[in-house]
């Protein structure tokens, strides 16, 4: 080969090389695109988790809340960003009835689940100053007071008019709700009298309780929880709850389905490092949340599983806009 041939070769080679290395993933800062507004369950879980996992990948992850829609406004936004896995989307599991209650078409079968940590608990919350001390109570001022309870909300694909759905099966159950960006807000505004009660994720209304601001009247479950001790189940109140128990939310990081597989393994296997931090363990229990550790194909079943359910508790409680029939989603 001629000196110029080798010259060449040597500038081929180096130039692939450098083009290799650089692109390795990540380069560079990643976006992380939290469902909901600070100070709710969806926030906290994953502030708690990032930094170990943008220590694993060697890279930030910087954290924004982008609420709206009740999910769905940041689901679009992470489904439509450039396929490069810099743009992740922390979220809980309001996607998954979005398509029933025709807020939109996407759902979380649209992108993919990097990682589920795991699933919470509910729990049935108002305010310390509140009248009611039971659960019983707070349904006998609703029976006998249509609509004139307040509930906070966060909106029709969110965790309180989920359960308010559900618990409808079992009793009369018309309340007015009232719409936040996030458990956070809501439970902000119960404590400043807006709103009288309001059904939330464990995780977020654990310190409010311990502190004494809230007063916990059941878990939305078929057990007491330890972290909550001394709240009934709250099929005590309501035994024909307890087909469609156990249910709750659940917390997960997901990327766009097209991204590069190096991305996906490397993000999958950064968050199951970050997963198994004592510190994120022990936040998680503390919480009263179950621990999955899912991905991939597990937690693609998980997903689909926990959409049959909750979509055909929609439509059979008449809260479903769309029949989840006509979305081909099978009844469980």
């Amino acid at each position: 080969m001629s000196k110029i041939g080798i010259a060449a070769a040597a500038l081929v080679s180096a130039f692939t090389l450098v083009n290799s290395a650089h692109a390795e993933y990540p380069e560079r800062e990643i976006q992380g695109v939290i469902m909901w507004g600070a100070g709710g369950g969806t926030d906290t879980v994953s502030r708690a988790v990032n930094d170990a996992a943008a220590e694993a990948l060697g890279q930030p992850i910087v954290l924004s809340n982008k609420p709206g829609g009740g999910g769905a406004i940041p689901t679009a936004y992470v489904y439509t960003a450039k396929a490069d896995g810099y743009t992740l989307l922390y979220g809980a599991e309001n996607p998954q009835i979005h398509g029933v209650l025709g807020v939109s078409e996407l759902d979380y079968l649209d992108l993919y689940p990097i990682y589920i940590f795991g699933r919470g608990l509910a729990v049935i919350t108002v305010p310390a100053s509140s009248p009611h001390q039971t659960l019983q109570d707070l349904l006998d001022e609703i029976s006998a007071n249509p609509e004139a309870v307040r509930m906070g909300s966060t909106g029709a694909s969110g965790l309180p008019s989920t359960i308010a759905a559900i618990i409808s099966q079992a009793t009369a159950f018309e309340v007015t709700p009232v719409n936040y960006e996030g458990e956070g807000p809501g439970l902000e505004a119960m404590l400043r009298g807006n709103v009288d009660f309001m059904p939330t994720a464990i995780a977020s209304a654990a310190d409010g309780v311990a502190n004494g601001d809230l007063r916990a009247l059941a878990v939305f479950d078929t057990q007491p929880n330890d972290v909550l001790p001394g709240v009934p189940a709250i099929t005590d109140a309501l035994p024909g709850l307890d087909r469609y128990l156990p249910w709750g939310n659940f917390y997960g990081v997901y990327v766009r389905q097209d991204v590069p597989q190096e991305a996906i393994e490397k993000l999958t296997a950064a968050y199951a490092v970050a997963a198994q931090k004592p510190e994120f363990i022990e936040l998680m229990q503390d919480r009263g949340n179950v621990m999955m550790n899912i991905t991939g194909e597990e937690a693609i079943e998980f997903l689909t599983r926990w959409q049959q359910v909750t979509a055909w508790v929609l439509q059979d409680t008449g809260a479903a806009k769309v029949s989840p029939e006509a979305l081909s989603i099978s009844r469980p």
